[in-house]
């Protein structure tokens, strides 16, 4: 057998010489499963047995192909016979391919390195600054950020409202939800409500001025607080600034104008996805309001609320608290009237 499958003999001519001083001669090469046997042309007497691994080509790419046993000087061979040189060279590609390659493994190594570095900081690290910048913001932070966006606000919808009487019942409908410590009504341009970093609520005019029922009011500012899978507002808000915002909120304290301006301006345009009605219906029956009103402000037929409708926590009977008072709701009403 030989080395390589697809021979099972193979045998060639070749020029040996056993040192520097002795003269060349003619030979048969025989290659063998892990040796090339070096014979007497005439008596076939095997003159030397050279080691295929240990082999050296002296002249790569020139013919005839000379080799030698090993990197000491002394003999030499060769060889003309194409078929023999190719099967030589193809099992010292063999064996190169099954050498370890420290080198090259380290190099693969940083390579991998590299690369997972590189996915970290692109999938990984923008995330996380988003998370760490809303997770450690002081809550003092937190309400400037929420009177900056309440300014961009006001450019498009006009001034809070105000009055002594409707700033009492804002603060009574503030305590009795939960997560809420300030909320302003602007009398245009915004439907339903938003929630701002630092505990701060808006809401539009249309939820205080048309229904008859503060549960509408509240129904928006639950479904405002349970929002966009349970997010913060200041982490929604760097998520949509992204990470070099919270970056610089990280690093400096402030976020970018220009940034705040196009959030303000996207929350006016596009208000957060309302949840499914099982998150709504918890949230709720928590708060001790019935969800019918809110249900009938989104839709006035019922038909696309009717699971709001059907599952109002309070159905058929009165909340465990009124919302507000009816003096209170009266006063919120007129909040705006000055406007």
């Amino acid at each position: 057998m030989t080395a390589l499958s697809e021979y099972e003999r193979l045998e060639a001519e070749g020029i040996w010489r056993p040192d520097p001083e002795a003269q060349r001669q003619e030979v048969i090469l025989s290659l063998g499963d892990a040796t090339l046997v070096i014979a007497d042309d005439r008596s076939a007497t095997a003159l030397a047995h050279w080691s295929l691994p240990a082999m050296i080509r002296l002249n790569p790419g020139a013919r005839p192909a000379i080799y030698a046993p090993s990197a000491e000087p002394g003999e030499e061979l060769e060889i003309a016979d194409e078929t023999m040189i190719a099967a030589i060279e193809k099992v010292h590609a063999m064996i190169e391919a099954r050498r370890p390659h420290p080198g090259r493994l380290r190099g693969a190594l940083i390579g991998g390195g590299v690369l997972l570095l590189g996915a970290v900081v692109l999938f990984w690290l923008p995330g996380a600054l988003v998370d760490h910048a809303a997770r450690i913001a002081p809550q003092a932070k937190r309400v400037e950020i929420g009177r900056k966006l309440l300014t961009e606000f006001t450019k498009m919808t006009g001034q809070p409202c105000h009055s002594p009487a409707g700033d009492k019942a804002l603060a009574a409908l503030a305590e009795r939800l939960p997560g809420q410590q300030v909320i302003e009504v602007l009398p245009e341009a915004l439907d339903g409500a938003r929630l701002l970093p630092g505990g701060l609520a808006i809401v539009g005019r249309n939820t205080i001025a048309g229904p008859d029922t503060p549960e509408v009011v509240a129904g928006f500012l639950i479904a405002a607080q349970r929002g966009a899978a349970g997010e913060r507002p200041l982490h929604r808000m760097l998520d949509w600034l992204g990470p070099a915002a919270a970056l610089r909120l990280l690093t400096t304290g402030d976020l970018p104008d220009d940034g705040i301006a196009e959030y303000a301006q996207e929350l006016v345009q596009h208000p957060p996805e309302r949840p499914n009605n099982d998150t709504l219906l918890h949230a709720f029956r928590e708060a001790g309001v019935s969800s019918t009103p809110y249900a009938y402000a989104l839709d006035p037929t019922g038909e696309s609320v009717l699971g709001l409708i059907e599952a109002d926590p309070f159905k058929g009977q009165p909340a465990p608290h009124p919302v507000l008072e009816d003096a209170q709701w009266v006063a919120l009403q007129d909040i705006c009237s000055a406007h």
